[in-house]
């Protein structure tokens, strides 16, 4: 689906900052603001990092991109969104990569208790060291 019809889907405008914006993210990875930001102006002259953020607002509301904050990090955007993927962060480099849930349907982990709240979703963040910060540990 492209970019136009992605954002007319979810009942949004289609505007230049967002469709540059799907298309950053739709190249992958898990980014942070500034380099959304820095590719986004790659494609489009003159856009403000508050405008990426709204953009970036829009979609997550939208279910378009998916917002993570590992702990100590700065938030990260990410296209893939709306299914029950978990994610693993290196402690050494800061590389976050997708890890598909292992029960496979949302919530994955339900509480003990819950404390009257109907759960529908759970977060995992695994951590750990990535194969390069592996390699360097053994080196040092």
């Amino acid at each position: 689906m492209s970019g136009e019809e992605q954002l007319r889907s979810a009942g949004l405008r289609v505007t230049r900052p967002r469709l540059a914006v799907l298309e950053v993210l739709d190249a992958g990875g898990h980014l942070e603001v500034d380099e959304i930001t820095r590719r986004v102006r790659e494609r489009i002259d003159s856009v403000s990092t508050q405008a990426v953020y709204d953009v970036l607002g829009a979609l997550s509301r939208a279910g378009l991109a998916r917002r993570i904050e590992p702990a100590g990090s700065p938030a990260r955007y990410e296209a893939r969104a709306g299914d029950n993927h978990h994610h693993v962060v290196c402690r050494g480099c800061g590389l976050v990569a997708d890890v598909d849930c292992a029960v496979g349907s949302a919530p994955c982990l339900d509480p003990n208790t819950a404390h009257g709240f109907e759960v529908d979703e759970a977060e995992v963040t695994f951590w750990g060291l990535c194969p390069d910060c592996q390699s360097r540990r053994h080196l040092d």
